[in-house]
């Protein structure tokens, strides 16, 4: 089934629905559909995301450390200057 519509199309669209018609030697309503037919698959497919995984370190234990303050752990690891 068809549906004749109106559809405003921006100028670059407009253009780049053209060259591809032309490079695939269809109609420009038959490239277009393929293009929208397109697209929607895209969206509806999600991109597999890789599991994040972190691999955790000893750094140690400086007893002269407050691990409380955060200001003096940044002064420690930054310098004076940190902010």
């Amino acid at each position: 089934m068809s549906i004749r519509t109106t559809v405003t199309l921006d100028e670059d669209v407009l253009e780049r629905v053209k060259q591809e018609s032309r490079s695939r030697g269809l109609s420009f309503r038959e490239t277009l559909n393929d293009l929208l037919r397109a697209a929607l698959l895209a969206s509806n497919i999600k991109a597999k995301r890789r599991e994040f995984r972190l691999k955790a370190t000893h750094m140690g234990y400086r007893p002269s450390l407050n691990y409380d303050d955060v200001e003096s752990l940044l002064e420690y690891a930054e310098g004076e200057q940190h902010r």
